[in-house]
């Protein structure tokens, strides 16, 4: 007989980063796009033309969040006494069960994966990717903001970035792959909210509310 029981799947601090990165990343696509493409140029004195100044100045705090956040992220992966830790992304190179995980979600199985890690296989792989994706978003983005600052810690940051600027092309090749890689941060959320309304259908454990209650359901035999 099969019975389901609750269990505590999400740490408070994980579900806080969690949010706190959803806001983030809306924030920066939202101020991002505007300021890759303004949506219009009222006339008057360009003396009082602000709202790019701030648009700039919201991408920039979001940025730095983002980058704390991630900080944050990689101290509990490496040093918290619970699970979702940094060995868990590893989950992806159990090969066969990547190919079960695979097959069961394009419907070619119906043999459900096992969950040997807190993260399936694909679910690591995808983290992974996102902290790729990050990682090259935040970099690119200090060397922007280092070059507009000429004194200070954002100009320091500038400075010490200077050689991975010169590498990637200059500041036009920067923005370009900083650019790029914000269109890799809407792939993933597309089908990262998609896997999780699917997966939530499937599994009926609660997947999404999980990340608000911290509690999934599971069936025990």
């Amino acid at each position: 007989m099969s019975n389901i029981k609750m269990r505590k799947e999400w740490w408070l601090s994980i579900r806080l980063i969690h949010w706190s990165v959803v806001i983030s990343v809306f924030s920066l696509m939202v101020s991002g796009f505007y300021i890759a493409t303004p949506l219009s140029i009222t006339a008057g004195p360009t003396a009082d033309k602000f709202l790019m100044a701030n648009v700039r100045t919201i991408h920039t705090f979001f940025g730095f969040l983002l980058t704390f956040l991630m900080i944050w992220r990689a101290y509990l992966g490496l040093f918290a006494n619970f699970h979702a830790r940094w060995v868990d992304l590893l989950a992806w190179t159990d090969l066969g069960n990547l190919l079960a995980q695979v097959k069961f979600y394009l419907l070619l199985s119906d043999e459900k994966p096992k969950h040997k890690h807190q993260y399936g296989p694909l679910q690591s792989l995808a983290y992974t990717g996102l902290i790729l994706l990050q990682i090259s978003i935040i970099l690119t983005g200090l060397i922007m903001v280092g070059a507009n600052f000429h004194a200070g810690l954002s100009a320091g940051i500038g400075t010490f970035l200077k050689p991975l600027e010169i590498a990637l092309g200059g500041l036009a090749g920067v923005r370009l792959i900083h650019h790029m890689v914000a269109w890799g941060f809407i792939l993933f959320v597309m089908i990262h909210v998609y896997m999780a309304i699917w997966v939530d259908i499937v599994y009926k454990e609660g997947t999404i509310s999980s990340m608000i209650s911290g509690r999934v359901f599971r069936k025990v035999e």
